[in-house]
């Protein structure tokens, strides 16, 4: 009785180590899931500011680089009525106020993804 209980105990751990090693190998060959990339569109830099220009970097490696705040009001001007001056201004002004918090929120990621997080 005693040498089928140390029989029993052997092939089991024969076929635990086995199988193990089987899940080992099958782990290793598994694909990896491709790495996560943004939109080629997507925002990644945004340097200067409304006197001077911005220039916007995408992810694809575009440039942007918009005209600065007083030439794109001086083009307001040229509009006819002055609703239409007056909302050109007011867009041109909300389009530059996002840029400028745009470039805070790129510089915020950044920083906070350089801290160190509790665990790690």
């Amino acid at each position: 009785m005693r040498m089928r209980t140390i029989g029993l105990m052997v092939a089991t751990g024969l076929v635990t180590g086995l199988l193990a090693l089987a899940g080992g190998a099958a782990a290793q060959e598994r694909p990896r899931a491709p790495r996560w990339e943004p939109a080629g569109d997507t925002i990644v830099a945004v340097e200067g500011d409304a006197d001077l220009g911005f220039t916007i970097h995408h992810y694809d490696g575009t440039v942007l680089s918009p005209p600065t705040l007083s030439e794109t009001t001086a083009e307001c001007g040229e509009y006819d009525t002055e609703i239409a001056r007056t909302a050109c201004q007011v867009e041109v002004e909300t389009w530059f106020r996002d840029l400028a918090d745009v470039q805070a929120a790129i510089a915020w990621a950044r920083y906070d993804a350089g801290r160190p997080r509790p665990g790690r």
